[in-house]
């Protein structure tokens, strides 16, 4: 009997005894948690990351109260996201923890002027430089091509790694206020690894402060109560709702085929594509920024606030104290006032407004379209810089303002605004001159009732996305408090919902982030 039993058990596999179990199909899933799919990055909004995370936070909740262990654990779950957005390009993220991490505390210790500015040169060159390989080298090459002929340099087009651009300023903010005395360098690597990592923000932004963030690594304990999970969640699920829904949709079924080909559209229908792309590119990046600010706040962690309803800005001015608030501060703090900031008499502050612009259109890409959105606000904000002087009542916040003025202070900054949107979204100046010509040359009024049947779905959420964003701040501080109290299965039952929503009007093929590329 023993004999016969031996025998059963060695010609029996596990998959025969559990009947629909298909080992090799379940290995080859598992496999793809770990593989890089350059086509399919890891993104917020995807079905894998919702499923890994939820992996993470099991794990993550035993650890939140052993310091050292978070950190380690999270850091290693930082760099698996980012392997699976750039592959192999994760061990940037270590060489650049590696080299500002020294080169931060030799700042500290040195008494000496000199050394400490040789040091501080030393790391912004180390980092520009990797910035600028990997951001600008296609570019330079594709320039000397043109210039000296087809094939003068042979090179390969190099890949951009998601992201880079962030945690590269977010280094050199580290070392600089080391530099200006303003934060004590941190005494662990690990920390500082943590720090540049930390998967909300990493490949997207928002640009984190070390002076902001270094002190809530090592709290303890680490707390996270009802009203920031409830935030955080709140922000999770609208975050998601303006991706996934409102800007990939109004993208793929009508902005991308206006900029694809303007020339077969009316100028209404380009307008139309203009505003759109205003819409969809708000969406984007304040969804991406809700979510990571969200997520980070579940896990007990804070971020200031990156979007500020900025269409609703009656000035230039004003509208970078909204939008993008973490780059437009760093350019402000690191940038713009290196420069002598307006400290250096009127004409000198009005350059340093337009060389700070021109370098933050060089920041999002080395082409002639971003240096003239550069241009386009480093020229404006210089303009109203001077009529500030002579009118006080255009200043940033426009507290001195009448409401109609204020009203026409929108409209013509968002035009403004959508002006530049032109040359961010077109693929060259020549499809920007294109949609330009169609909606002052073009424009065929009788299309409109015909377009707007046509595209009902497309107008609808981007009318959706203008109402909420055009909405009341206590509004939205009274749904974000209505949420933050709602139990834990009402939360859920909400994300449910939405990503069912999201699975109802998604397309097949994954929508990465727009500022994945930058």
């Amino acid at each position: 009997m023993l004999e016969r039993f031996s025998t059963y058990s060695t010609t029996r596999t596990f998959t025969d005894m559990v009947p629909g179990l298909d080992i090799a199909s379940i290995w080859d899933k598992c496999k793809l948690l770990f593989a890089y799919d350059p086509s399919s990055p890891m993104i917020f909004s995807s079905g894998l990351f919702l499923f890994v995370f939820s992996l993470f936070a099991l794990f993550y909740g035993a650890l939140r109260k052993k310091p050292l262990s978070r950190i380690v654990y999270v850091l290693l779950f930082s760099l698996y996201f980012y392997y699976k957005s750039s592959q192999w390009y994760f061990l940037l993220v270590l060489l650049v923890a590696v080299t500002d991490f020294f080169i931060g505390k030799w700042i500290a210790e040195s008494e000496k002027q000199k050394s400490r500015k040789v040091l501080l040169a030393l790391s912004i060159i180390l980092d520009l430089s990797l910035l600028g390989y990997f951001k600008y080298t296609n570019f330079f090459v594709g320039l000397a091509n043109d210039i000296f002929g087809a094939g003068f340099l042979d090179f390969k087009n190099i890949f951009l790694p998601v992201g880079i651009s962030f945690f590269v300023f977010q280094s050199i903010s580290y070392t600089v206020d080391i530099y200006r005395r303003r934060i004590e360098p941190l005494g662990c690597w690990l920390d500082y690894a943590f720090f540049l990592s930390f998967f909300p923000q990493l490949v997207a932004g928002p640009i984190v402060r070390a002076r902001d963030f270094i002190p809530q690594i090592r709290q303890n304990p680490l707390v996270v109560t009802r009203e920031m999970f409830g935030t955080g969640m709140f922000l999770v699920i609208t975050g998601l709702f303006k991706k996934a829904v409102i800007s990939d949709y109004i993208s793929l079924n009508f902005v991308d085929r206006i900029f694809d080909a303007p020339s077969l559209y009316s100028g209404f229908e380009n307008l139309m594509g203009v505003y759109g792309y205003a819409m969809q590119i708000y969406c984007d990046f304040s969804g991406y920024s809700d979510m990571a600010i969200g997520i980070a706040l579940v896990l007990g962690f804070r971020f200031n606030r990156n979007f500020d309803s900025p269409y609703k800005s009656a000035t230039i001015t004003e509208f970078w104290r909204r939008w993008h608030i973490s780059l437009s501060s760093w350019l402000k703090d690191y940038l713009y006032i290196s420069l002598g900031g307006n400290r250096k008499g009127k004409i000198r502050t009005y350059i340093n407004l337009i060389i700070t612009m021109l370098l933050g259109g060089l920041w999002h890409g080395a082409a002639m379209r971003f240096v003239l959105w550069g241009a386009l606000h480093g020229g404006a904000l210089a303009i109203h810089k001077f009529l500030m002087g002579i009118f006080p009542s255009l200043k940033p916040e426009g507290r001195e303002m009448g409401r109609m003025r204020r009203i026409l202070g929108i409209i013509i900054t968002f035009n403004l605004v959508c002006f530049g949107w032109i040359f961010f979204r077109a693929p060259d100046m020549d499809t920007a001159y294109t949609v330009i010509t169609r909606i002052f040359g073009s424009f065929h009024w009788q299309v409109i009732p015909e377009v707007i049947r046509g595209y009902a779905g497309v107008f609808f959420l981007i009318a959706l996305g203008y109402l909420l964003h055009f909405s009341s701040q206590k509004l939205e501080k009274t749904a974000t408090r209505k949420v933050a109290s709602l139990p834990l299965w009402t939360v859920a039952l909400l994300l449910i919902l939405v990503i069912w929503i999201v699975m109802q009007v998604k397309s097949s093929d994954i929508q990465p982030f727009i500022y994945f590329q930058f």
